[in-house]
């Protein structure tokens, strides 16, 4: 969905006494969001074209694109909290079909610049194989065993920060409660969503897009230091209602209850924009929303930098690798092939002695 002006949208209250003109965030964007009377902040997002080509350039199986189409989703949610130029990587690895899953978010290189998603997917075709024809497939059954991984990389200067949590028969999204709980000790509520979907192109055919959603609300005290990260940022908000004294518990079982309504299909209709979403689930308590950071689907590799990689190698090493004369390297994020000839590095080793 291209971002376009809704008219008079209520972000709040239950009746329409405040209203509020702005530019809808649209596919490929998380929007911040914050519930100010249950004590909840938290982001949505709608994939689309985005996704939708980082599926497509692998070809995989269904089964396969639709879970690491999640994993991108949740990428995407926990990567955009980042407050520095930095990347975010979510990295399943387990016995499963699916044994292998990269997610990396780099952060914008500048404030009006988009944030940069890729990912991969490694799956056993035999063990998929088998699981087809035994039973209806879940996102655990496809994982398996292992563990997620999500690390923080603040760049080559400073510590990376990595937080791991087991993947025992669950799937992506109860495993990130599992990490919240014990690593963060934040309250948090995550639904994921993706769906492949029928859509008509430019020339008005048919086509399969893969489309993905997602929300993840947290409780965080106005006092918290999160909390205090969104308070002074402008929004857009409308009236609330007046509510009597809840507790800590109270406001967060509410806020439970309602993310626990949002629908998978609600998560993934191109129609339903995530401003309306939010207003659907928190119209009652009012809810207000931040500029999104868009999102594109880019890979960072580059000839240069495997150039670089691969000269650090030894010339046996290199040898060993040559396939026609040619040493290929065909990255896994974008499935681009760069070919180097051996003489490339003899030539710019010869150039560095001079």
């Amino acid at each position: 969905m291209s971002s376009k002006t809704a008219k008079q949208q209520p972000l709040g209250g239950k009746t329409n006494r405040q209203t509020a003109i702005f530019s809808l965030a649209g596919d490929d964007a998380v929007l911040p969001f914050a519930v100010e009377s249950l004590s909840a902040r938290g982001r949505a997002v709608q994939l689309g074209p985005a996704l939708d080509r980082l599926i497509k350039r692998h070809n995989y199986p269904e089964p396969v694109a639709a879970t690491l189409a999640e994993a991108v989703v949740l990428a995407a949610l926990l990567g955009s909290s980042l407050k520095f130029q930095g990347k975010f990587i979510l990295q399943t690895q387990t016995d499963g079909a699916v044994n292998l899953i990269v997610c990396d978010y780099a952060a914008p290189a500048a404030p009006d610049a988009p944030a940069a998603i890729r990912a991969y997917a490694r799956f056993d075709a035999a063990k998929l194989a088998q699981l087809t024809t035994a039973k209806a497939l879940s996102q655990a059954d496809l994982l398996g065993k292992g563990s997620l991984a999500l690390t923080l990389d603040q760049g080559p200067h400073m510590q990376l920060y990595q937080g791991i949590v087991a993947l025992e028969g669950t799937g992506l999204g109860e495993a990130a409660h599992q990490y919240f709980a014990q690593s963060e000790q934040i309250p948090t509520k995550i639904r994921l969503a993706t769906a492949l979907l029928s859509t008509r192109n430019a020339a008005g055919d048919w086509q399969a897009a893969r489309r993905g959603g997602g929300v993840l609300v947290q409780y965080l005290p106005q006092g918290s230091h999160e909390a205090r990260q969104t308070a002074d940022k402008p929004g857009k908000t409308g009236s609330t209602e007046e509510a009597g004294p809840q507790s800590a518990q109270d406001k967060w079982r509410e806020t439970e209850i309602l993310a626990a309504t949002i629908e998978d299909a609600e998560l993934t209709d191109p129609q339903l924009p995530v401003e309306q979403l939010l207003y659907r689930l928190f119209h009652q308590q009012g809810v207000r929303i931040f500029p999104p950071q868009k999102l594109e689907e880019k890979c960072s590799c580059s000839r240069e930098k495997l150039f670089h990689i691969l000269a650090g190698f030894s010339e046996e090493e290199r040898q060993m690798s040559l396939e026609d004369g040619k040493i290929q390297v065909k990255c896994e994020f974008c499935s681009a092939v760069y070919a180097f000839s051996p003489d490339e590095f003899s030539k710019s080793a010869a150039t560095k002695t001079k």
